[in-house]
Parts: structure tokens; C-alpha cells; sequence
């Protein structure tokens, strides 16, 4: 039985990916700081044999070594890894001090990249990463700041990790969601202007779900991808790759600020 690690498991995308995972067969070790939720996963995979809960601050410097002896403790093999913990409502440049710089460098960054460093002394050929990263780390995020940093990073991440250890057998990619409908973003959506900014610039008519993630991760950690390595794969519907607009955009009367 594969084994898989997911972080930021307790909501949104990593839920999606924890169930989906669990789903196809794999084990897996989903990770946050919320107990309560993270058993609310356990509850929805609902086989106690394949899946195993660590709350833990992924930026604690113990955080590595404890979720990678959970791993190996329970199952003994680490197959992938999906890093999804993450943060929103950044700021932009300007507006964005010190502490709230080194939060999202450290969350987004610095704790996928320890806790890549660990795995993968443990993992075996035909094993994965999997960063899921953001369409803010592909074109310019307005606002975006150190979330676009950290995102970017990962992305370097992702493509370093692919060509150091794909000899080995061990493959790394990056899926970069556009807006997602998940608890991080409900509240974004009543913004009018943010809303506006995403379904009347994207050509598919909807806006993303956690399904649509966690069936790409799958995909990646299937025998399916396995000759994909070192890419990022955009979950968007057009948003980052077209310079669509909406009837509705163009034909609504623009009025200066």
C-alpha cells in the first residue's frame, strides 16, 4: 500500500486531496494545526487502517522530523508528498512588514522545502512531490507579495527537486490553482472587484472546486503522470494563459475611480 502525506489537510484542497488519495487506494497522513478538523478527514476516509492524523505547525523546527516519523511509524514507506499548506490575503509590496513577510516565506516556503529535505531520503523510485503553488507564482499577482514570493519559490522548488532527484526515481511537480472554491476564499468572493476579476476574466463558466485540484495531484501520483516531471500544471479555466473577457465586461459602461 502507497503512502502519502498531505499537508494543510484539515480544509479546502488539502481535504480534497487526503480523500481523493485515500480514495484510490494509498494511505495517508494528513496534517494541520486543528485536531478537531483533522478528524473530521479521518471520518470522511473513514478506514482507520489507511489514514493517520498529526496536528503540528508545519513551521516549528521539529515539525519535519515528527510528521516523517508518523509517516514511518504507522505504514514504514513514504511515497508522495503533497505540500499545500498555505495562506491567503496577502499585501502587497508597500503594505507588507517584516512579520508578515517572514509568515508567509516561512508557511509557503522554508516548511515545504525542510520537509521535502526529509522525505525524500526515504522515498524509492516511483515515488512524488507534489507543490501546489498558484497562478500568482505563473503571471504578476496584484497584491500578491510575499504570498507571490513564497509561491514562487516553490515553483524554483519544484523544478530543482524535479532535476537533482529524478534520477533516483523520485519525481516533483507543481499545481498552480487558480481561484478555488474553498473556505480561504468564500469570504474574497463577497469583494465585488475580486470577484469580478475572476469570473469575468475566465473563459470557462465557473470558477474552481477542490475536486478539480485534488483529481490533478491524483493524476501526478498516478502511473498516469509518471513521465511528468519538473512541470507546473495550471488549474484555472483560462484565467492565467487567455486575455479573455466576459459580454458582460465588455459591454458594461466604465466609469473611472
Amino acid at each position: 500500500m502507497q503512502v502519502a502525506i498531505v499537508t494543510g489537510a484539515s480544509s479546502g484542497i488539502g481535504f480534497g486531496c487526503a480523500e481523493r488519495l485515500a480514495a484510490d487506494g494509498m494511505a495517508v497522513l494528513a496534517t494541520g494545526r486543528d485536531e478537531t478538523r483533522l478528524a473530521e478527514v479521518a471520518a470522511a476516509i473513514g478506514d482507520a487502517d489507511r489514514v493517520a492524523t498529526l496536528a503540528v505547525d508545519l513551521t516549528a523546527d521539529d515539525a519535519p522530523r515528527r510528521i516523517v516519523d508518523a509517516a514511518l511509524e504507522r505504514w514504514g514507506r513514504i511515497d508522495f508528498l503533497v505540500n499545500n499548506a498555505g495562506v491567503g490575503s496577502p499585501k502587497p509590496l508597500h503594505e507588507t512588514d517584516d512579520e508578515s513577510l517572514d509568515y508567509f516565506l516561512g508557511l509557503m516556503l522554508r516548511a515545504p522545502f525542510r520537509l521535502a529535505r526529509d522525505v525524500i531520503p526515504h522515498m524509492r523510485s516511483g515515488s512524488a512531490i507534489v507543490n501546489i503553488t498558484s497562478t500568482f507564482a505563473v503571471v504578476g499577482g496584484l497584491r500578491g507579495g510575499a504570498y507571490s514570493a513564497a509561491k514562487g519559490g516553490m515553483t524554483a522548488l519544484t523544478t530543482h527537486i524535479a532535476c537533482q532527484y529524478g534520477p533516483q526515481g523520485i519525481r516533483c511537480n507543481a499545481v498552480a490553482p487558480g481561484v478555488t472554491l474553498t473556505p480561504m476564499v468564500a469570504h474574497r468572493l463577497e469583494d465585488e472587484r475580486f470577484r469580478k476579476i475572476n469570473t469575468e476574466m475566465t473563459p470557462y463558466p465557473r470558477l474552481g472546486t477542490v475536486e478539480d485540484l485534488a483529481s490533478t495531484v491524483a493524476f501526478l501520483c498516478s502511473d498516469g503522470g509518471s513521465f511528468i516531471n519538473g512541470q507546473t500544471i495550471v488549474v484555472d479555466g483560462g484565467w492565467s494563459s487567455t486575455k479573455y473577457l466576459s459580454d458582460f465586461a465588455l459591454s458594461s459602461e466604465w466609469v473611472p475611480r
